[in-house]
């Protein structure tokens, strides 16, 4: 049961990490101030990939820095790496293996730039090829499908922009996180059975917007690694510019909808597509207009801020992944095909 037993680990892990890592993030925040940083180059892969898409609404919504996912290609197989001057390199990466998310801090380095690796094992390649470490402290997770490793991937991000700040108010909310996760995995005897309703379920798409885009990735991912079906993320924008033609009645569409500055974008999209298109909607929200236009309603607590929301919103998503994988009678320790270290080039 370890990969229920992490999902219920985080809290803890959110929490601990706040305490101890606060110092280690001052120091990468001051080195940032010192230098000319313009803006930041991020490679990651997989679960990884999807904390760097709430680094690049997070940093550049509170802290004015542009950021740039990296194409690693660009500096294995093509051996043609940009310019990176005046960029914070950055790697993420649970294991810190894999050579491809290593070459570009290396090249950051060859480059004269400041590199910042951000991973669960100090010892990696990829730790050892960076100025700065940041270590998130998830403790061994032993299950393939990451989810501690993904949190506090989150609250990593989370706090160097706080510490980049340096607002009192931004490390109060911080250290509230653990305690709104609490609250989030309260409802899972609730989402077991929301799950057994979708047992049957073989395609979906998943919506989020803003800070929430990386959840509806990551959401979608999970049920992609443990239940095999074919689920699409989207933002709720680029849905309307095509896709959602594939939508018919009863078709499910799961959303990410906390309060915030999309909320209203995104609570006219579920307006839509359920009146309009007959949508079967799963929602993830603290607001009780978008709850109440789901046929299947998951909460977060009210008073989560926007720019942690994804930090709690993905708790029930985890969990709701986790018991339709065992509804549809999978393993969820085992997903087929998969292995907990996955080296890329």
């Amino acid at each position: 049961m370890s990969l229920h037993t992490e999902i219920f680990e985080q809290p803890h892990r959110i929490e601990s990490l706040v305490f101890s890592a606060r110092k280690s993030v001052d120091q990468v925040a001051s080195a940032i101030r010192q230098r000319n940083i313009q803006y930041v180059f991020l490679a990651a892969r997989g679960t990884s990939d999807n904390a760097g898409r709430y680094a690049n609404y997070l940093l550049g919504a509170r802290n004015g820095l542009p950021l740039a996912l990296a194409t690693p290609s660009l500096f294995t197989y093509y051996r043609r790496p940009p310019n990176l001057r005046d960029a914070l390199v950055v790697g993420i990466s649970q294991s810190g293996q894999s050579p491809d998310i290593v070459s570009v801090l290396q090249e950051g380095r060859r480059q004269g730039c400041l590199t910042l690796a951000i991973t669960n094992e100090s010892g990696s390649p990829l730790a050892r090829s960076a100025d700065f470490l940041l270590n998130i402290r998830a403790g061994a997770e032993k299950a393939v499908a990451a989810t501690k490793t993904y949190t506090t991937q989150l609250m990593t991000v989370a706090m160097l922009s706080a510490a980049l700040n340096g607002s009192g108010k931004d490390w109060d909310e911080l250290g509230k996180v653990g305690g709104w996760m609490r609250s989030a995995l309260e409802q899972e005897d609730t989402i077991a059975r929301i799950a057994q309703r979708y047992r049957y379920m073989d395609r979906t798409v998943v919506l989020g917007r803003g800070f929430n885009y990386s959840t509806a990735f990551e959401w979608a991912l999970k049920l992609k690694e443990l239940t095999y079906i074919v689920a699409e993320p989207y933002s709720s924008a680029d849905f309307a510019h095509g896709p959602i033609a594939m939508v018919y009645s009863g078709f499910p569409v799961l959303a990410v909808v906390p309060r915030g500055k999309v909320f209203q974008s995104m609570y006219d999209a579920l307006k839509q597509l359920r009146a309009e298109y007959g949508a079967e909607l799963v929602v993830i929200s603290n607001d009780k207009r978008a709850l109440s236009v789901a046929q299947l309603p998951m909460t977060i607590p009210h008073d989560v801020p926007e720019w942690l929301s994804p930090l709690v919103s993905i708790l029930p998503a985890q969990l709701f992944a986790y018991h339709l994988t065992l509804a549809k009678g999978y393993n969820a320790e085992r997903p087929r095909g998969l292995h907990k270290v996955t080296e890329t080039r």
